[in-house]
């Protein structure tokens, strides 16, 4: 009896290096992401707001590696236009989406004002391969404005594939703007990846303007 209790013992210290390696829920991927942004963002702030590049790259450092840049690509290009893409033209326009994703999501932040901004907790069966991860912004009136995270599972690291913010569905807009662009530039898909970040760019003025 002794040695078999001595023997789980063992095994159960021999296994805790393991569990503390384990990796971590999309739910923790996303709440350790939203820590580190918004302290950073709360030291930063003032310097961020006269140097929005350096916003920009602190945002990368934060958010790349949780992001999918891949398949969100993949996903803006749609299947017509990302199997035309050459490795060299979709390694080109991952770089310049990603870029772009750093602004959108980076000139949303500069605004936030110490709002109440908190990660839901995780509800029901969660599925193995992709989920959403709830969020909620309040905003100094009170108002509640819903977030969603669409985290997709690679290699057992979860990252983001998708946002809903306020019932904008990030990852279409995105693709509706770059079949547009398509359409604007006679499919001309060197032009439409060089321009990227001024389609992005407008769309967001165009936007903030109605």
């Amino acid at each position: 009896m002794f040695k078999t209790a001595r023997n789980l013992l063992l095994t159960l210290l021999a296994a805790m290096p393991l569990l503390a390696l384990a990796a971590p829920s999309a739910h923790e991927v996303v709440q350790q992401t939203t820590d580190t942004l918004l302290a950073d963002l709360k030291t930063n702030k003032d310097e961020y707001r006269r140097d929005p590049a350096a916003f920009y790259q602190s945002l990368n450092d934060i958010l790349g590696p949780v992001v999918d840049v891949d398949g969100i690509s993949r996903g803006v290009m749609t299947v017509r236009y990302s199997r035309q893409a050459s490795p060299e033209q979709m390694s080109r326009f991952q770089e310049n989406f990603k870029r772009s994703l750093m602004q959108f999501y980076g000139n949303a932040l500069l605004e936030y004002d110490n709002q109440d901004i908190r990660v839901l907790p995780a509800t029901g069966k969660q599925d193995a391969e992709r989920t959403s991860i709830g969020m909620e912004i309040r905003d100094g009136k009170g108002v509640v404005y819903p977030l969603s995270y669409t985290m997709v599972s690679m290699d057992g690291v979860w990252k983001l594939r998708n946002v809903v913010i306020n019932g904008i569905n990030v990852g279409k807009l995105f693709r509706d703007q770059f079949a547009q662009s398509m359409q604007n530039n006679r499919n001309d898909l060197d032009k439409v990846i060089d321009t990227w970040a001024d389609t992005v760019a407008k769309a967001r003025e165009a936007r903030g303007n109605s």
